[in-house]
């Protein structure tokens, strides 16, 4: 059985002094009892009983120290100080669970420019040293501060797009290797089923609609994937979007391969394109938007009544904002391959309300409208109420055999309250 460490300086207490007049054959005797006794190392046991007691250097944190052999010696922590305590990530916590979670290098650029209106407005209620480390904090530093947290996300997929077989040649092939078109208005769509990982029935589905040039994102809840339904959705995303609708690039769902959606679009003089059969990648604008925009949100229930159509298209109608107002988001400008090896390179990141004041393209009018809307909101209090709209999702789901419940990662207990420090 193995001594405890008062054990064993009882034992060493004992031992060393015999151990220090004995001869070497003698040495040789004791440590060979001492080390079988105690579990140490021959080498650490010869130097213990030859140096206990006695006053020794020992290195601490790149100096030398004097400490005495048998009383504890407790070593500095090595390196530079911590500079974001315990309380600078209570803080950081708060606003990252707030604030939909987003990783470092999307949560920072928002964070600083949040920092100083929050703290105005009495949301953030913490010292001046809380808010100037959150002002600095560095991307990859959030991440590891938060990586605890970010390991409950647990990824899911699954596809209910049923292929339309009329139509096809009337409507031509876009890979994702063709969009050169950089001016706003080209857009790609795509339904997510809410089936709750059983497609029997009817359920809802949401229609998300992606720009390509700026990332401006709109979803819309219908009641399900037939033509009648989607359609109307696909006109009010229309109606939402912030410029003309210059493009439309779908999946080869029946819901949108038909001649009703054809004839809309030319008539229209919208552009309709569509991806090759089962390659996903050609809308990987849109599919991207499915999980970080949809799925984040709401999961991956069954919801299959007009109550959750209802529930689901008022958190669009907040979600729509954070998303396109609030949240910053990347885009890939670059993608080298060097053997095996994929080197991808992005753009700062900005919100998709930023790209479109930046670009050239979009009318003045457009853009200070745009800036009058950003203006108007409140992103503590909007995203307090996309929480609370959230919570009133679950029981609105449908009960399965094997259900998930919406993708919930904080709740805000009070809308009032502030983040505490």
């Amino acid at each position: 059985m193995e001594l405890s460490m008062h054990s064993r300086h009882e034992v060493i207490q004992q031992v060393h002094g015999r151990y220090r007049k004995a001869s070497k054959a003698e040495k040789g005797r004791i440590l060979d009892e001492f080390v079988k006794t105690t579990g140490y190392t021959r080498n650490y046991a010869a130097w213990v009983l030859a140096h206990w007691g006695m006053t020794v250097l020992a290195h601490d944190g790149g100096k030398l120290v004097r400490y005495r052999v048998g009383t504890a010696f407790h070593r500095s922590r090595s390196g530079r100080p911590r500079v974001y305590g315990p309380e600078v990530l209570a803080v950081l916590k708060d606003l990252w669970f707030l604030f939909d979670c987003l990783c470092g290098k999307r949560f920072v650029p928002m964070l600083r420019e949040l920092v100083g209106g929050l703290a105005a407005s009495g949301y953030l209620e913490c010292d001046q040293r809380i808010r100037e480390a959150l002002a600095r904090v560095s991307p990859a530093t959030v991440d590891r501060l938060l990586a605890d947290e970010r390991r409950r996300l647990l990824p899911h997929a699954r596809s209910a797009t049923r292929p339309g077989s009329l139509l096809k040649r009337q409507i031509p092939l876009r890979t994702f290797a063709d969009w050169s078109d950089l001016t706003p208005g080209f857009v790609e769509a795509d339904l997510v089923a809410h089936d709750g990982g059983s497609a029997y029935g009817d359920f809802l589905c949401t229609l998300t609609m992606t720009d390509i040039a700026t990332g401006w994102t709109e979803v819309v809840a219908v009641l399900n994937k037939a033509q009648r339904n989607v359609f109307p959705g696909l006109q009010r995303a229309r109606e939402r979007l912030p410029f003309p609708l210059l493009g439309l690039d779908t999946d080869n769902g029946s819901e949108f391969i038909n001649a009703h959606l054809l004839g809309w679009c030319t008539r229209e003089h919208i552009t309709f394109t569509r991806s090759r059969p089962w390659r996903k990648n050609d809308g990987c604008f849109v599919e991207q938007k499915n999980n970080s925009v949809v799925r984040r949100s709401v999961g991956y229930s069954r919801f299959d009544s007009l109550k959750a159509l209802q529930a689901l298209n008022d958190l669009y109608a907040r979600l729509r904002l954070l998303v396109n107002f609030v949240y910053p988001s990347a885009k890939l400008v670059a993608k080298t391959r060097s053997g095996a090896r994929v080197v991808r390179r992005y753009d700062r990141p900005q919100t998709p309300f930023a790209r479109i004041c930046a670009h050239p393209a979009v009318s003045n009018e457009v853009k200070q409208r745009l800036v009058a809307i950003r203006h108007s909101i409140d992103p503590v209090a909007l995203a307090r109420d996309f929480r609370s709209l959230q919570d009133g999702l679950i029981p609105l789901a449908a009960p399965l055999t094997n259900p998930f419940q919406p993708y919930k990662l904080f709740h805000m207990s009070a809308p009032s309250a502030p983040p505490s420090s």
